[in-house]
């Protein structure tokens, strides 16, 4: 059986855990709390340098961390992983974006609200934060305006990448009011019935 090594609340994790409950892929979670510096040991280490989750575990005994390459892996021959080259090249666009225009945004806003005093420095990027992540939902919300999925007609895991922390951009101090597109997007990423939920476990 393969292992995933993971933090539940981090939503890079919740992407590999959603796609391989879609997948029906057994796994076992093994959890370490990132704030506790469990992900700087040497022997996290030893299985990502960059000390960071989440990090997939074959049964071979390899590891293979960064949570989009992780999607790909296990995406490829699959429904989620589109066949044609054009809109492949699309999913990597859109996981490229999720890292790059969203994640550093998004996600760090929620980090810093959740995890972080109010008296941490990091409390005065929050505009800043926002500002980005308002401008990477509205590239959202023009992708999604005439289209159910953000590549092809089918749920992919460019959808599941930035589903795992779009969902919950209001810990983060960000309102989807303005954004129908993407709320009506989150709701059909729920509706399969094998969804689930960030903090739910295999």
């Amino acid at each position: 059986m393969i292992r995933l090594h993971d933090y539940l609340a981090s939503g890079n994790g919740y992407k590999i855990r959603l796609l391989l409950s879609h997948l029906g892929i057994p796994f076992e979670l093994i959890e370490y709390d990132i704030n506790k510096g469990e992900t700087r040991t040497p022997e996290f280490l030893a299985r990502n340098a960059n000390g960071r989750i989440p990090v997939l575990e074959l049964e071979d005994g390899r590891f293979l961390p960064e949570s989009n390459a992780i999607l790909f892996y296990l995406a490829d021959g699959t429904a989620y992983l589109p066949d044609d080259p054009f809109e492949r090249a699309e999913a990597l666009q859109w996981m490229f974006f999720e890292q790059y225009s969203h994640e550093p945004f998004i996600a760090t806003a929620r980090f810093i609200m959740h995890y972080l005093d109010e008296d941490n420095p990091r409390w005065a990027t929050l505009d800043e934060k926002r500002e980005g992540g308002y401008a990477a939902l509205g590239v959202m919300e023009k992708r999604l305006d005439g289209h159910n999925w953000l590549v092809g007609d089918s749920l992919s895991i460019a959808d599941i990448a930035l589903y795992a922390y779009t969902h919950v951009a209001d810990e983060g101090g960000f309102d989807l009011g303005d954004y129908p597109n993407v709320r009506a997007w989150i709701d059909r990423v729920a509706g399969f019935s094998r969804h689930i939920t960030i903090d739910e476990r295999p």
